[in-house]
């Protein structure tokens, strides 16, 4: 059989097509397996997108837990310290009670038409005495330091008296007296100091 001329670019035309179909299908067998092996690689990129999704808002639930935790821990810290400020000395209340009510006694009895000045005098050093013993208990303790050497951290000196029998420096009278509260000083003693004669 004989070919035209004319059917042989036809024929060429066909071949070509056929060439570029299998072209095309050696292509798509080619790129198959990527096609798949990339269609796995975005599904274990998307279940690791929700993974992490998942942990990132698991790790936002317990970070705003834990922040909760330290307000309501701060909260209660402040609580407690307004708690102490208010009733820190509600046992030393509760020693001064007894104090106060003696002391109310002794008023009472110096009231009295009858009142024996002795009887009233006795109840007040034993109010007295209740009241040192409540200090003591709460570490509140009294300076007199009458007869002793003149210290600036505790005494203040309100004179000085030229005193020939006694140490030059020397506590030789108590005005009042001073008072430490665990050992740090409150209320200085008001003396008077001895001084060497002129």
């Amino acid at each position: 059989m004989r070919v035209s001329n004319h059917d042989q670019p036809e024929n060429d035309i066909n071949e070509e097509k056929v060439e570029e179909q299998v072209a095309a299908e050696q292509v798509a067998i080619e790129e198959e397996p990527q096609a798949e092996a990339a269609a796995g690689v975005v599904t274990e990129l998307e279940a690791e997108i929700e993974k992490l999704k998942s942990e990132l808002n698991e790790a936002k639930e317990q970070a705003m837990r834990a922040a909760a935790e330290a307000q309501n821990v701060r909260r209660r810290a402040e609580q407690d310290v307004e708690k102490a400020h208010k009733f820190g000395v509600e046992k030393f209340v509760s020693d001064m009670l007894p104090v106060a009510d003696n002391l109310v006694r002794a008023v009472e009895a110096s009231a009295a038409e009858a009142a024996d000045l002795a009887s009233v005098t006795e109840g007040v050093e034993l109010t007295l005495k209740s009241l040192m013993d409540a200090l003591q208990r709460h570490k509140v303790e009294q300076v007199n330091p009458e007869g002793e050497p003149f210290n600036p951290e505790l005494h203040q000196a309100m004179t000085a008296v030229p005193q020939p029998d006694v140490e030059p420096n020397t506590v030789i009278n108590v005005y009042q007296c001073g008072y430490t509260l665990n050992g740090r000083l409150v209320r200085p003693a008001m003396v008077v100091v001895s001084k060497a004669p002129e």
